[in-house]
């Protein structure tokens, strides 16, 4: 009975004392990127001359006269994205052919000289209004490379892209995402010059101060290139992250490259990134819903089905990175019907998917729960909070989670989430089922992150067990079973 009292006692005071959480492991990321953690699917939107010429790459020579997308409907576009469970859109403000969709006051390549609207129009303005009414976050692309602009590859034009950069980022409100394309010098109009330009990638933009002024204008915004410094491009564009897709990363300059930056880094590296990485630099998967970025009606046989989409988000968003999927409107400024059908049915999928969490009914049992305190117990696994976690002593760095179910039930999909403050604390995780009086592994893996999603063969189990390895204590926040219709 003393010793029942004792241990009772020993409870009560574990109750309320405080107990330290770990120290982070490794790069981690700022409060920026973990804003941006929380978006994991969101959309591009291109939009240019290129859907009226049916190109992909506009020379800047375009004649004005053929931008007049008579119904244009930026909430019809913010509507489709917000159905498919889009949590932001980056629009492609300036593409390479230098033709802007705001009245810029440093160009005349702009909407201001097109049918549209009279040239009265400001499709960025109305991009914006429409993320604010239907609740999306807002990003830009502008394009470093402009074909259009006659001072592009002298000093003069670092002076023009950084005038542009702040029309966009001082008269539009707030921006979640500025992204840089890593295509820089080529052919072009170049004022009529109709020449070839090269430039040094590395050291001609300026990047430092150009990412300085974005700094001081949208302290808010993640900066997206091939080398970041917020968020890094996957190496392809086919919307699939590496596995494993670890958030840690150092860019380093492609052979021949005076430094890494958009378009000199080995970019393949950013498929994986890489286990002890400098920094907290997580990858962005981009892809299209159909085979080009823009428009071509040739195309409207080819969009991607909701299945495809629903394997490209496991491939991404289920490897930690980010999902950024493009939406390219046609000539009438509205995205086509048959890519809201794909998206609708990509989005019942996946709603589908993750209405229940099969494990909130689970018993959960841990190895080891840190200074035995309630603050970081395996309830914070299921408790749809992600700043709350299980996390273990600081010498305990392999840790099993049993998750015992009231009946047998038969799932394909499992979703772990590390506590991304303390950094990537776990190098590999494996998933067991209790079969035959036996743990029988069906699963297994690097690297968590953001968010780990295994899909697979279905398994019929009543217990399931995840056993993690890593370089410190782990910190899990989430853990759910869940089961596609099939």
């Amino acid at each position: 009975m003393i010793a029942v009292l004792f241990l009772g006692l020993i409870g009560a005071c574990t109750h309320v004392e405080q107990v330290a959480p770990p120290e982070p492991y490794g790069a981690v990321p700022s409060d920026r990127q973990l804003k941006w953690h929380e978006l994991e699917f969101y959309g591009f939107v291109h939009f240019t001359m290129n859907a009226f010429t049916d190109k992909e790459w506009g020379y800047g020579d375009e004649d004005h006269a053929l931008f007049n997308p008579t119904e244009f409907d930026a909430n019809q576009i913010v509507g489709a994205a917000k159905m498919a469970g889009m949590k932001g859109l980056i629009l492609t403000c300036k593409h390479h052919d230098g033709f802007c969709l705001w009245p810029s006051e440093y160009t005349e390549h702009s909407v201001k000289n097109v049918p549209w609207k009279n040239g009265e129009g400001d499709m960025v303005q109305e991009f914006v209004d429409a993320c604010a009414a239907q609740g999306l976050k807002f990003g830009v692309y502008l394009s470093p490379w402009d074909r259009n602009h006659a001072d592009y590859g002298k000093p003069e034009y670092v002076d023009y892209y950084r005038k542009q950069l702040t029309e966009l980022l001082t008269n539009y409100g707030d921006v979640f995402e500025v992204w840089w394309d890593g295509a820089n010098g080529g052919d072009g109009y170049y004022g009529g010059a109709r020449e070839t330009r090269k430039i040094d990638r590395g050291t001609y933009y300026g990047w430092e101060e150009t990412t300085k002024l974005v700094r001081e204008l949208q302290p808010d915004a993640c900066i997206f290139s091939d080398a970041g410094p917020d968020v890094r491009w996957i190496g392809n564009e086919r919307g699939i992250a590496g596995d494993p897709c670890w958030s840690t990363y150092t860019p380093s300059a492609a052979d021949g490259e005076s430094k890494p930056g958009p378009g000199t880094t080995k970019y393949k590296e950013g498929n994986t990134g890489h286990r002890d990485g400098e920094l907290w630099l997580p990858g962005e998967t981009d892809v299209s819903i159909r085979p080009g970025w823009f428009y071509h009606a040739s195309q409207d046989d080819k969009v991607r089905s909701g299945d495809n989409l629903v394997d490209l988000y496991y491939q991404s968003v289920g490897r930690g990175a980010s999902f950024l999927l493009n939406l390219p409107p046609d000539r009438r400024g509205l995205i086509h019907e048959n890519d809201i059908a794909s998206l609708k049915d990509f989005r019942a999928k996946l709603d589908q998917t993750f209405a229940v969490n099969l494990a909130a009914a689970a018993t959960l049992n841990v190895s080891n729960v840190r200074g035995g305190s309630d603050s970081y117990s395996a309830a914070q696994l299921i408790d749809g909070d992600r700043s709350t976690y299980w996390c273990t002593d600081d010498e305990v760095t392999e840790a099993e989670l049993d998750v015992s179910l009231p009946t047998a039930i038969a799932f394909n999909v499992v979703d772990i989430r590390e506590y991304l403050p303390l950094g990537h604390r776990v190098d590999t995780w494996a998933l067991d089922a209790w079969q035959d009086g036996a743990w029988v592994e069906f699963a297994k893996g690097e690297a968590i992150g953001n968010r780990r999603l295994w899909r697979g063969e279905t398994v019929t189990a009543q217990r399931v067990r995840l056993r993690l390895k890593g370089a410190a204590c782990p910190a899990i926040t989430e853990f759910g079973i869940y089961a596609e219709a099939r």
